[in-house]
């Protein structure tokens, strides 16, 4: 997984605030809960030492997503009196957090990211036009990458048409489909329909490439509405195809890390090893083991590749004003400042010591 969507956060000099915190709105007055919780949140941010400016920018940002329905969170991140970054999380935090930190504690945001698998969504049905008895044909459609387009979802595009002109017109949305698909690099098109409409969904299969026709997975139509307000078009047959899977990058560079692994084991895992490569840029990417086990802190210096376990450590690079900061957001720090990437597995899946891996760009045979 790419973290360049953090790139604003590193652009900026801290002190940062970051708040995550539980906005579900299929509770009874929602508001009202939410505004509790952002109460509790920022007295705990305003005992840290944290400016007037800033928790207004953080208040404002707060109450943004009114639009999306049902159980969600809220990632925000403010310092010096602006807004940084601001994400909707498509689960609610397990517990709302409030940190005031030199580095931006952003894992348990990067963590709602994984596995960032990009899709398309695809809703086949029948329906008869309010003007007369004739039977239409209705598409609708959307790209994302799960899981974060459950509440921040992609245009949608409609279609329809006369059954009768269904040979005709399918050749079209198939063709938007796979312009789509190219867009996006979608890996997976999930299309739903009823068991009655095979005809259908055969006729717009068939107008699609081959490849992109063995990318496609058919689920029933369960009779649920496509898309509650704000979440993404088939949300819940999203969640049970794409929940157990990982982005096709993402498994290629797992299984290299695997091979990596047979040659150099002891270069390959636990949390020792992984630090070291993240301080000499020489990781490609970390696999971290869900849930994650990283230690509270590490010691951080002022560049990304100041990262040690201890102080005495730190001081090897010259460095002698460092500090303690949480562990997930100094490795995050130190993985988008060399260009790393990130990689969630299940532990069931995949046994590291540490639950800590990573994948060498270049193997050192000094080390």
């Amino acid at each position: 997984m790419k973290l360049s969507f953090l790139d604003p956060l590193y652009a900026r000099p801290g002190p940062w605030a970051a708040v995550c915190l539980d906005t579900s709105r299929d509770i009874e007055d929602p508001e009202k809960a939410i505004e509790l919780r952002w109460r509790h949140l920022r007295d705990a941010l305003s005992g840290q030492g944290v400016d007037s400016a800033t928790l207004s920018a953080l208040h404002t940002a707060v109450g943004s997503d009114r639009e999306v329905s049902g159980r969600h969170g809220k990632a925000l991140f403010a310092a010096h009196g602006r807004l940084g970054l601001a994400e909707k999380l498509p689960e609610p935090p397990a517990a709302d957090s409030a940190r005031f930190t030199s580095i931006p504690d952003v894992l348990p945001l990067v963590l709602q990211h994984a596995p960032d698998i990009p899709y398309v969504a695809v809703a086949l049905s029948r329906a008869f036009a309010e003007t007369d008895l004739e039977e239409d044909v209705v598409v609708h459609y959307q790209a994302g990458r799960w899981p974060m387009s459950r509440v921040a979802p992609e245009p949608r595009y409609n279609h329809i048409g006369a059954a009768r002109d269904w040979p005709a017109n399918a050749f079209a949305v198939a063709h938007e489909l796979e312009n789509l698909r190219r867009w996006t690099d979608a890996e997976t098109i999930v299309l739903r329909c009823a068991a009655e409409d095979v005809w259908l969904r055969g006729v717009l299969v068939n107008h699609l490439p081959v490849s992109t026709q063995q990318r496609v997975v058919t689920v029933p139509d369960s009779g649920r509405p496509v898309a509650g307000p704000g979440r993404a078009l088939l949300e819940a047959e999203l969640n049970d195809t794409l929940r157990a899977t990982v982005n096709e990058h993402d498994r290629t560079l797992t299984h290299r890390f695997m091979a990596q692994r047979a040659r150099h084991p002891d270069t390959s895992e636990g949390l020792s090893p992984a630090i070291t490569a993240l301080q000499r840029g020489q990781a490609h990417c970390l696999l971290l083991t869900r849930p994650v086990n990283l230690p509270e802190s590490l010691w951080a210096g002022p560049e990304p590749t100041h990262v040690t376990l201890t102080e005495p450590d730190l001081h090897t690079f010259g460095v002698h004003t460092g500090r303690q900061e949480p562990a997930g957001a100094v490795v995050v720090r130190a993985l988008v400042g060399t260009g790393a990437e990130l990689i969630t597995v299940p532990r069931a899946e995949l046994s590291l010591q540490d639950g800590v891996g990573v994948l060498l760009r270049y193997h050192d045979p000094y080390t």
